[in-house]
């Protein structure tokens, strides 16, 4: 049911609103607290008490600050909302629906239907169903990015900024500012807990990013009771630290200190701000704030009727949208988000006339395509035995395709020289004050891994390619982040160096044992273990190509040989996921050895061994399961003949994973314990990565 449903007579809820605010903005406040109180309910789950604390500021926010068009939510200039707060997610359904937010298909076409009706509200939290536990980007229209853990939707609000003021720097010019949104988050006591909040904040006000705005419910409960038990923080100081501008409002209902706010806000160039709103979980009788205390807990038949009778509402019908709300909505968020969408298109349309050439850049970013020609500086390395290292060899891979795609961005968690990745004559992304420009493509992120990867998500989220790195060792540090790149389904480029034991003298705390096999047990993630420079700019190719699946690259720290393509299979095999490198001579394979990354040379000197042994080997170069699992049958099975059981997987790292390839007969070379300190090769050769032993491994599987 879509209908509106008309309240009955003498309807005045107040809840906690001040005198003055007209009648109609009173009852969609309400409108907003019972549909969160009716949607829990008859899920008998979630989080009513959150939404219902923050109805009003969220119908101010919408109604007074947000520039959005319903009729085109993804207008490329409209304000983004970052719901970080997720368990609140009844607010932002609410806002979508009584918004009147439509659905549009990939091309930007209306589809006729709504983002979220009342029947996906009565939905709530039921398989199938639009409305989901948790915001999700992609499930539900109109939700810009996937916030579960806390803490993750304020450092991707920091990605939207960082990525309007690039898109800013280069793309307007004189008389056609396309892009100038500003990136509202509302958020928590538990956001602001989590450690990643500081690391976004630090980096923001660093940043200067005066187009960015979170709203702090400041409503001092968690789940297991006051925030006295475990946080006495001073939020306005610490911000002040961060070099924010900072904003108080007492009330969470007083709707005029809430416009002033966000008008405060959005005039505040020169830094982000946050505005410190005092306020309550739930509303009500003292009872049904206790309830709603509970965090998680639906109010119950009962408690709901007295707190619909605290709001002046009636009881029945549930899931009510009085007469006049959605009108509301659209006299005033609706009428300005159209008015400045009609404005920006006429301004697009000058705009492709005066600079075609840069138009069709952005017409290309939107469309989620790349530039003719993007990979032509990918070229053919020569065979090489002392070669390069692959963190060496994809960097130049990933500088060649930078020179040719004008939005990737991207940078390091303070180890661009090891990672390899500065983009070369791109600029740093900085504010001017510190010598940077917001049009530098090379991001330094600073010793913030858990924030730049949210931070990424979010660039990625505002239509950028954008790439985050690091040692592999530090993924545990970016594990949610990049979990939630899988799950939106959106080509965030991970870019990790040091993928082993081979990083020798560091140690067992910066070797790498646990991450690739945990990294590889993610869904929709491609894990790309290169083995030589030409598997590294296949891996590369593939990463660019992808639309909906991010790619993790493990690059190595020491030298690889780059192989004889002449007498190895193609590297164009390695866009399959694994491919045969090196053939058997004289007969088919007795014995497969099958690897990744740095040990696929070892197999290779293995394989010679063998002959010399006279047994006839196959190697097989496995540069990412993840892409070969999802072959063909036939071509894994031209790939691993099933009638060659006598197999042999090398990797240094984790076993696991690696029995689906070498079956119950085949023997798995992997580290079975931490590493140790010591140079590189004497690492390698004390845990028994040698060709030998991998020969000798294969002799010994069973035939």
């Amino acid at each position: 049911m879509t209908a509106a449903t008309a309240a009955p007579a003498g309807l005045d809820p107040n809840a906690g609103t001040p005198e003055g605010v007209p009648l109609i903005d009173r009852i969609a406040i309400t409108t907003i607290r019972a549909l969160a109180i009716d949607a829990v309910q008859q899920a008998n789950s979630g989080h009513p008490g959150a939404p219902m604390g923050l109805a009003a500021v969220g119908y101010s926010l919408w109604q007074d600050a947000l520039v959005y068009d319903p009729a085109a939510p993804h207008w490329p200039n409209r304000d983004r909302f970052v719901l970080s707060n997720g368990h609140a997610c009844m607010l932002l359904y609410s806002l979508l629906h009584l918004a009147g937010v439509r659905e549009t298909d990939a091309a930007g076409a209306p589809t006729g239907r709504e983002a979220v009706s009342l029947d996906d509200i009565r939905a709530f939290r039921t398989v199938g169903g639009r409305c989901p536990g948790h915001p999700e980007y992609g499930l539900t229209p109109g939700v810009e990015t996937t916030t579960g853990p806390l803490g993750q939707g304020l450092a991707n609000s920091v990605g939207m900024a960082i990525a309007a003021k690039f898109l800013a720097e280069r793309y307007n010019r004189p008389g056609f500012e396309l892009f100038g949104w500003h990136t509202w988050a509302i958020c928590g006591d538990g956001c602001l807990m989590e450690g990643i909040s500081h690391e976004a904040a630090s980096m923001a006000g660093h940043l200067r990013l005066g187009n960015l705005c979170w709203i702090f419910d400041n409503n001092r409960i968690t789940i297991d009771g006051s925030t006295e038990l475990s946080c006495s923080d001073y939020v306005a100081a610490r911000f002040h630290g961060y070099g924010w501008n900072v904003q108080h409002v007492k009330d969470c209902n007083d709707v005029d200190a809430l416009a002033a706010a966000w008008a405060n806000a959005r005039a505040t160039a020169s830094r982000p701000t946050i505005i410190v709103v005092d306020g309550h979980i739930g509303w009500g009788s003292p009872e049904v704030q206790d309830k709603a205390k509970a965090h998680g807990e639906p109010l119950g038949d009962a408690e709901a009727a007295r707190t619909k009778a605290a709001y002046r509402w009636p009881a029945e019908p549930r899931f009510l949208v009085p007469g006049g709300v959605r009108e509301r909505f659209a006299e005033r968020m609706g009428a300005r988000g159209a008015a400045a969408h009609a404005a920006w298109r006429k301004t697009w349309e000058g705009y492709r006339a005066a600079h075609p050439d840069l138009a069709k850049e952005l017409e290309t970013m939107w469309r989620g395509e790349l530039p003719a020609g993007w990979d032509a500086g990918l070229v053919t390395a020569a065979a090489d035995p002392k070669g390069d290292a692959t963190r060496g060899s994809g960097g130049k891979a990933l500088n060649s395709i930078m020179e040719r795609v004008p939005w990737m961005m991207g940078g390091s968690a303070d180890l661009s020289p090891s990672n390899k990745t500065m983009l070369k004559g791109a600029g740093t992304f900085n504010a001017p004050e510190f010598g940077g420009a917001y049009g530098g493509r090379n991001m330094h992120f600073g010793i913030r891994e858990h924030a730049m990867g949210a931070v990424v998500n979010g660039m990625a989220r505002a239509g950028l390619r954008a790439f985050g790195a690091g040692f592999l060792i530090f993924a545990d540090y970016m594990r949610t982040p990049i979990r939630l790149s899988a799950l939106m389904k959106v080509p965030s480029l991970w870019i990790f160096t040091h993928d082993s034991i081979g990083v020798g003298e560091d140690g067992p705390t910066h070797q790498p044992i646990e991450q690739l096999a945990g990294l590889r047990a993610v869904p929709n993630l491609a894990v790309w273990r290169p083995a030589d420079a030409n598997e590294a700019a296949e891996a590369y190719r593939w990463a660019m190509e992808s639309r909906t699946v991010p790619s993790v690259m493990a690059l190595t720290r020491q030298n690889v040989p780059t192989f004889d393509r002449d007498r190895c299979g193609p590297a164009a095999g390695a866009r399959r996921g694994g491919y045969v490198l090196l053939d058997a001579e004289g007969g088919a394979p007795e014995v497969i050895l099958v690897a990744s990354g740095s040990e696929v040379a070892t197999c290779v000197e293995a394989h010679a061994r063998l002959a010399a042994r006279g047994v006839r080997a196959r190697v097989v170069s496995m540069p990412c399961t993840t892409v070969f699992d999802a072959q063909p049958r036939e071509y894994r099975d031209a790939v691993l003949p099933p009638s060659v059981r006598r197999r042999v997987a090398v990797e240094m790292g984790s076993a696991l994973g690696w029995g689906d390839y070498v079956g119950l007969d085949g023997t798995v070379l992997a580290m079975r314990s931490f590493g140790e300190s010591g140079p590189a090769a004497k690492v390698i050769a004390h845990f028994g990565f040698t060709a030998d032993a991998i020969a000798d491994a294969a002799e010994r599987t069973k035939r």
